[in-house]
């Protein structure tokens, strides 16, 4: 079973209608057993880093994810989920994140339009079962903020938009997507169901455990 994260702010019906076309049991819930049981986690996000994190820290679910990332098992951030693994968010202010991953997230600057919106390729920038049988294409992204991680081993995929943009970032067992796979066409999806496989047993993640950097 997949516990899909309800802190108030996500796209929490398209994750799980994405989860269950894969073929696995997806929950929608807020209920920490419920997470802690289960065999993977997503944390899906829209809207602000701060108001996000107060939402979580609100409800007891910024700790009931730290848990779970130290148990071990798959979690997943999908796009403003991802940056909320990181240590920093400068939207709205200096606000802290769950602290999972070394970085910040910061804004875009620069003479180019924002938000970053479209179709973009992915450039895998080291191996991660994530990828497995799969080529780098084409993703959905829409954010105005991204990811500047503290560690480039915690780097798995970039992206093109006037720079080296921040697309997945893992540290063993937590994982983040920027873009949003359920809506990213067939390497979306295949990336999701690379995430459920792990979560299944039928992949694995090297030394599953959070590795300190």
């Amino acid at each position: 079973m997949i516990a899909i994260i309800d802190y108030g702010m996500g796209n929490l019906y398209s994750v799980s209608k994405a989860v269950e076309r894969l073929g696995y049991e997806a929950v929608v819930t807020a209920d920490p057993q419920i997470i802690l049981d289960a065999d993977g986690a997503i944390l899906p996000g829209v809207g602000a880093f701060g108001d996000a994190m107060q939402n979580l820290r609100n409800t007891g679910l910024d700790e009931v994810t730290r848990f779970y990332a130290e148990s071990g098992k798959p979690l997943l951030g999908i796009c403003l989920g991802m940056q909320l693994l990181f240590a920093h968010g400068e939207e709205y202010g200096d606000n802290e994140g769950l602290g999972l991953m070394a970085g910040r997230v910061v804004r875009f600057q620069g003479d180019y339009k924002v938000p970053h919106m479209g179709w973009n390729k992915l450039e895998f920038r080291q191996s991660s079962p994530l990828f497995n049988g799969l080529e780098e294409g084409y993703v959905y992204f829409v954010h105005s903020y991204h990811v500047k991680p503290e560690h480039e081993d915690n780097l798995l995929a970039t992206t093109d938009y006037y720079q080296d943009v921040t697309a997945i970032v893992g540290k063993g067992n937590v994982l983040g997507m920027q873009f949003h796979p359920e809506k990213s066409g067939d390497l979306g999806m295949q990336l999701l169901g690379n995430f459920l496989a792990l979560a299944s047993g039928k992949s694995r993640i090297a030394g599953s455990q959070l590795q300190q950097s």
